[in-house]
């Protein structure tokens, strides 16, 4: 067996192993808090696509069962909707990139991430409970930074992707696919548009998977 072979035989067990504990774990307390952190990147993509169209950012409220919305009036109505799921998947995709980058980089870019995710909140976020989420998820992975080795920042910002990543799929098929009455980013762009809700559902499941597909792809080659 070649070098690459055992590295990529490697990298499919790191990867299943990480992907299974975070689907049997899904809904757990384990995995609860990085859902929020999710919701909450959910809720800034949308603001940062309101921003850059000329919008503004009035406000962003966390909830404890996983629900976000993010007052942005102005900008563009089509790209700040879109922005949502898809920001959350790009997130996801960055994270991922980010911790392939290697153990010592990790590091820093989980302070970045906690640094940031404390500015957002202290900026934006404007209900009790995502005010202090933000704060205490942003404070920890900053302590994580700091304080854990390098290799278990990998490890951590591995579960942020992927997270983000499984989330940003499953939460289009939630909202949007298994419950299209419900008032969704599709709902209000097929008000907007004319489209139907599945249509922009479909559409929004199939760039995830194939973002995720071509996130694998890439670093199973580099393996």
């Amino acid at each position: 067996m070649s070098p690459q072979t055992k590295r990529r035989l490697a990298f499919l067990a790191g990867f299943a192993l990480y992907f299974g504990a975070i689907w049997f774990a899904w809904d757990t307390p384990v995995v609860y808090p990085l859902k929020v952190f999710v919701v909450l990147l959910h809720e800034i993509s949308h603001g940062i696509a309101a921003l850059a169209t000329g919008g503004t950012i009035q406000g962003i409220e966390l909830d404890p069962a996983q629900g976000g919305v993010c007052y942005c009036p102005g900008g563009n109505a089509f790209l700040t909707l879109s922005a949502g799921y898809l920001g959350s998947l790009g997130w996801g995709a960055l994270l991922l990139m980010g911790a392939r980058a290697g153990a010592r980089p990790s590091r820093w870019i989980v302070g970045v991430v906690g640094v940031m995710v404390v500015v957002l909140t202290l900026l934006y976020v404007r209900n009790g409970f995502g005010f202090g989420f933000g704060l205490l998820f942003g404070l920890t992975l900053f302590a994580s930074a700091a304080k854990l080795p390098a290799r278990a920042n990998r490890v951590l910002l591995t579960a942020l992707g992927l997270t983000s990543c499984l989330y940003a799929i499953l939460d289009i098929k939630s909202d949007v696919i298994d419950r299209p009455e419900l008032q969704s980013d599709a709902r209000m762009l097929a008000e907007m548009t004319g489209i139907p809700t599945m249509v922009w559902g479909f559409l929004w499941i199939g760039i995830a998977i194939a973002v995720a597909l071509m996130l694998f792809r890439k670093a199973f080659r580099e393996a």
